[in-house]
């Protein structure tokens, strides 16, 4: 979006805009925030978002998911509150919310014996791929096309390609050296047969699989019990580690993440974004053997940051896991009204004569404009990007806050209610027909 889009805009969002221009590069301080109007926000509770101009959102963009109780969860505001009148950064030793984090970690997700906690999913994947690659003492890294583990150089590679790019070098960013894209190698999603052949075409030099269980950064690729159970056994055998990157499955699918569900134990697990309800809290677990490799227990693997463990965002982590862990039903909720959505949606589709796949797990949601079934990425080369994008900027503009580019999905947090859910599934219907009736389908 180049200033131009907003010229002659007088709305207070666009000039907010505007101002931030001269100041931070671009105006946002994440590309992905640059779609469009809404161009600013003001203010947030419960399930909704209000603009700059006043206008007030259903939010199913839920900062990509990090907003899993609502936004100003009683709950975790209150123990944010009581923290920062307590102990801030000392940057010495340790406190006692950080031990507290670290023990409900240990006892709700299946792979943890120990865990690190930093501030971001995109810092606790770069210290999976460190530790793995010590512990293993081999260079590469296996990712699925389609999956995001962040911003660093490793990973930063292969995720929404256009259909010329996918699965052959395609990095998000300039800057990155060819070594580092180099040491990691693309598979597809749930096609066990793409992984062996990396095997046997680098034999002992995968140091880790890493892969979203569900990738939910091209909305929702459901993975196949053979494949993933397949994934366990496989790198057990080749002597590399399996890393899940639960930062969005995890705490929204299960308490205990997405390996919960699927009874597959990962050698490590990142997660992030709904453990704190939004607050900068994220992390990293697996078993002490591995753990302790860092040098914070006197091993060789680094580990440092002033911010890691801090008392304010362990207790906004503490917060919200004690709060799922008081409230089971929030997974039913969540779930019922997740599956409410999907089965709208593709009732509806179904109705309009349009070609379209609801996906989604739990409380996560996506509709895919093409022909099913949807397995991998190869299928979603079929999508067609200008309805996905179309569908969420429509939806937007009648109120209903989806993120418009394309594979983005959508997530339903516990301040939804059945009423919203009927309430956009009546605006989707309308939408629908008017993206068919304006020959967006093809």
């Amino acid at each position: 979006m180049t200033s131009a889009d907003i010229a002659g805009d007088t709305s207070t969002g666009a000039k907010l805009l505007s101002a931030a221009r001269e100041v931070i590069p671009g105006g946002v301080n994440s590309a992905t925030r640059l779609v469009g109007a809404p161009y600013a926000f003001t203010g947030a509770s419960g399930a909704y978002v209000t603009d700059a101009d006043g206008r007030r959102y259903l939010d199913y963009h839920a900062a990509f998911g990090a907003i899993l109780l609502g936004h100003g969860a009683p709950e975790v505001d209150e123990a944010v509150r009581q923290a920062v009148g307590g102990i801030d950064l000392v940057g010495w030793g340790v406190t006692e919310p950080e031990i507290e984090l670290a023990r409900l970690v240990v006892e709700t997700i299946p792979s943890a014996e120990q865990m690190i906690s930093v501030m971001s999913g995109s810092e606790a994947v770069s210290q999976a791929i460190r530790l793995a690659r010590a512990v293993t003492d081999r260079p590469m890294i296996v990712k699925f096309q389609g999956g995001f583990h962040g911003w660093q150089d490793a990973v930063a590679r292969n995720v929404i390609s256009t259909p010329d790019r996918a699965y052959n070098r395609d990095p998000l960013s300039r800057g990155i050296l060819d070594a580092a894209l180099d040491a990691t190698l693309i598979a597809e999603f749930n096609d066990l047969d793409s992984v062996r052949e990396l095997y046997e075409k680098h034999p002992e030099r995968i140091a880790a699989v890493i892969l979203e269980p569900i990738p939910h950064n091209v909305g929702a690729l459901l993975p196949e019990t053979e494949f993933i159970e397949g994934l366990r056994a496989l790198t057990s055998e080749q002597g590399s580690l399996l890393v899940f990157d639960e930062v969005i499955t995890g705490f929204r699918h299960a308490l205990g993440g997405y390996q919960q569900v699927c009874g597959v134990t990962p050698d490590l697990t990142t997660f992030g974004k709904a453990m704190g309800n939004g607050y900068p809290v994220a992390g990293l677990a697996g078993p002490r053997t591995l753990m302790e490799r860092f040098s914070s227990a006197g091993g060789d693997v680094l580990l440092a940051g002033t911010f890691n463990g801090n008392p304010v965002s362990s207790a906004a982590g503490i917060a919200t896991i004690n709060y799922l862990r008081d409230h089971p039903d929030f997974y039913e909720r969540t779930h019922a009204l997740g599956e409410r959505m999907r089965a709208g949606l593709g009732g509806i589709a179904g109705e309009l004569g349009i070609a379209a796949v609801p996906s989604g797990f739990g409380g996560v949601f996506a509709l895919y404009f093409t022909e099913g079934p949807v397995r991998g990425y190869r299928d979603l080369l079929r999508d067609n990007d200008e309805a996905y994008v179309a569908f969420h900027r429509r939806m937007t503009d009648r109120g209903f806050l989806m993120l418009p580019l394309a594979l983005k999905r959508n997530h339903i947090s516990a301040a939804h209610t059945e009423a919203d859910i009927d309430r956009t599934l009546e605006a989707a219907r309308d939408v629908l027909r008017s993206i068919r009736d304006d020959g967006l389908l093809h």
